[in-house]
């Protein structure tokens, strides 16, 4: 198992391109299964994955061939319906196929999603949607059964009590476009990624409106063509980097920073005394170029997560690290997964001043972070670990740093490029000695037990 080994106290400078967005990419390659035409995809990210959903539409009789950053998707076997247990165990971003699979083929058999551990995410807005089209869903022994003739528009509310549900909007999107009639989705997800995914089916022949707003428009069409489409960039990859830069009081340029999806954290970011400055004002606000730095003395901040154009969840961890060194009193409430805190008690291995009650956490700035050896449990609470040993003083050891290789692309490298001392190593496992005459007692009991 790999570990990252990280000397703190370096100041980031340099420059690096965001890559393209992990969130994006997955319910666009699962599009993919809506044509027997060829899907080209652009910017996209080595991660493990997209490793995964290539994997899995294989099996689905999806034809995927990787070129450095870009894939050839063509659906070739229409047959096979049953995304089995053992890859979608290793990333809940595989329930996303549920939707096209429905509507192309009529039938889905979908193992019960896996992915990080910090609460329940139930799929139940999922299976209302797609039911409320007219799909007929059991349950039964870990997997959904879906079947369907062809789906029919109907209007569909998919508000949950923590919000809209983002991979819910893209499976009843998907399969709204090849409905017969007209379909409205209500409380759907504003994120960057829906628009993303509407840009790219629109492209394909599909006729959506409303992207980017919580109500969708999708008339039906018989059927979708192929597209070549550009992932948009990571806006959780831009604000993590950008918090690097902060954190290590550094310099750094990032370009194709998608700064209009990211206004809620840049919002904080400047109350924080952290400065993300578009370099060509005029530019394009999805794709620019921006320099971070920070000020020496960085200020509390009352920071709550919503759903976009709020302040994203999956940035509320790396944060956290960053607050650790203000100075006062910050408050992070968690309003999208009340759980997901499982950063704080590692933070506080490194003499994070870190309390929580219930949703919220209250950050006690403090003068200086302390290497430690620490353990990642989930992909962004893995990113606020390695901003935290960046700052902190001495060696910082990580261990599980494969929750990282989901949703950043060799996290250490980039870092390396900026000026980080960070390595990753192969974890040495300690090999189990049996104390002295341990095996004389056990072999002396086995001839007892057999010769009475």
């Amino acid at each position: 198992m790999d570990v990252f080994v990280i000397q703190g106290g370096r100041r980031l400078s340099g420059r690096v391109r965001v890559e393209g967005s992990k969130n994006a990419a997955l319910p666009l390659m699962a599009a993919s299964l809506l044509t027997d035409d060829t899907v080209r995809l652009g910017n996209l990210s080595s991660l493990s994955d997209i490793t995964s959903m290539t994997r899995l539409l294989g099996e689905l009789g999806v034809s995927v061939q990787l070129n450095e950053n870009e894939a050839l998707l063509r659906t070739v076997d229409r047959s096979a319906v049953t995304a089995r247990y053992e890859i979608v165990k290793t990333m809940r971003a595989s329930i996303c196929v549920l939707g096209p699979m429905l509507a192309r083929r009529g039938e889905a058999i979908i193992s019960m999603p896996g992915g990080c551990s910090f609460g329940a995410r139930p799929v139940d807005l999922h299976l209302r949607g797609l039911r409320a089209l007219g799909a007929k869903i059991e349950l039964r022994e870990g997997n959904i059964h879906a079947k369907c003739d062809r789906l029919k528009g109907a209007t569909v509310f998919l508000g949950g009590p923590f919000g809209s549900t983002v991979l819910g909007t893209a499976n009843v999107l998907c399969a709204a476009t090849l409905a017969k009639g007209r379909t409205v989705i209500e409380s759907a997800a504003c994120e960057p990624e829906i628009v993303d995914l509407v840009e790219m089916l629109n492209a394909m022949g599909a006729r959506i409106r409303g992207a980017g707003s919580p109500r969708l428009v999708i008339d039906g069409v018989d059927e979708l063509s192929g597209v070549t489409h550009q992932v948009m960039p990571d806006r959780i990859v831009a604000g993590t980097y950008a918090l690097a830069a902060a954190i290590t009081n550094g310099e750094v340029y990032l370009d194709d920073f998608p700064y209009d999806a990211l206004l809620a954290a840049i919002d904080r970011l400047t109350e924080i005394g952290v400065h993300v400055e578009k370099v060509l004002p005029d530019a394009d606000d999805r794709r620019c170029t921006v320099r971070v730095t920070s000020e020496r003395l960085l200020k509390p901040a009352i920071i709550t997560t919503q759903p976009h154009p709020g302040f994203p969840t999956d940035l509320q961890a790396q944060f956290m690290a960053l607050l650790c060194l203000a100075k006062g009193n910050s408050i992070i409430t968690e309003k999208i997964y009340p759980e997901r805190f499982l950063h704080v008690a590692e933070l506080g291995r490194m003499g994070a001043q870190v309390y929580r009650e219930g949703p919220t956490v209250m950050v006690q700035g403090c003068d200086g972070l302390y290497g430690a050896p620490v353990m990642a449990s989930d992909l962004r609470a893995s990113a606020s670990l390695v901003l935290a040993g960046l700052a902190a003083e001495g060696e910082t050891t990580i261990s599980r740093v494969y929750h990282l290789d989901r949703g950043y692309s060799r996290m250490e490298d980039v870092l390396r490029r900026l000026g980080a001392q960070i390595e990753r190593v192969r974890e040495e496992v300690p090999q189990v000695v049996e104390p002295r005459g341990a095996g004389l007692r056990a072999a002396a009991a086995q001839f007892m037990q057999e010769n009475g």
